[in-house]
């Protein structure tokens, strides 16, 4: 397992369970072209882009190279790295018939692929930060389970500029990817003064 500092950048969530095989990462959806409409989740990744960077791995299809040029509108080059594709003929397993282009995408690429695909993107491997953010952290902070939960991860969430909707979960997995265990107190005590 490769361990990447990049947050990665796929279409879908079948492409996010098959990248999470190969590498530890903060792995987003765009939701395919939800991210046109998404206005919250541009911020965050324009946010995200300059604190760690990202991976743009979208299909080989006309519709990946449509989002990934989305993508690249909004968010400065210097912080993307992107990987492509090959061009490799198939159909993804959970699927009937073949893609309109009758092209494998994220999804149908094998692990061995993707991990050559992120050596050769150059992805940062890093080393852990230290001990994890855990449930039982968000829990004790009142960040969830308990009454009130839901404002003060709203106040988190908006001091670390991310999308409104994120569930618990899913913002235990940005806290572990962008920030050390020392960071994230840090901000859970500039809310608890606000």
């Amino acid at each position: 397992m490769i361990k990447i500092k990049e947050a990665v950048i796929v279409e879908g969530k079948y492409d996010k369970m098959q990248l999470s095989k190969v590498c530890d990462a903060l792995i987003i959806t765009t939701d395919g072209f939800r991210i046109f409409r998404d206005k919250d989740k541009r911020e965050f990744l324009k946010a995200l882009a300059q604190r760690q960077g990202l991976i743009i791995l979208t299909d080989s299809d006309r519709a990946g190279f449509v989002i990934r040029s989305h993508l690249k509108s909004f968010i400065p080059q210097e912080y993307i790295k992107n990987i492509y594709i090959p061009d490799i003929k198939g159909k993804e397993k959970r699927k009937d018939k073949p893609s309109k282009e009758g092209l494998l995408g994220v999804e149908g690429i094998d692990e061995e692929t993707l991990a050559l695909l992120l050596k050769e993107a150059e992805a940062t491997c890093t080393e852990p930060k230290g001990p994890p953010i855990t449930k039982a952290d968000l829990y004790s902070l009142g960040l969830s389970g308990q009454e009130g939960s839901s404002l003060l991860r709203q106040a988190l969430i908006k001091e670390l500029s991310l999308p409104s909707r994120l569930s618990a979960n899913s913002l235990l997995e940005i806290l572990n990817s962008a920030y050390t265990r020392e960071e994230f107190f840090e901000f859970c005590e500039k809310i608890a003064t606000v």
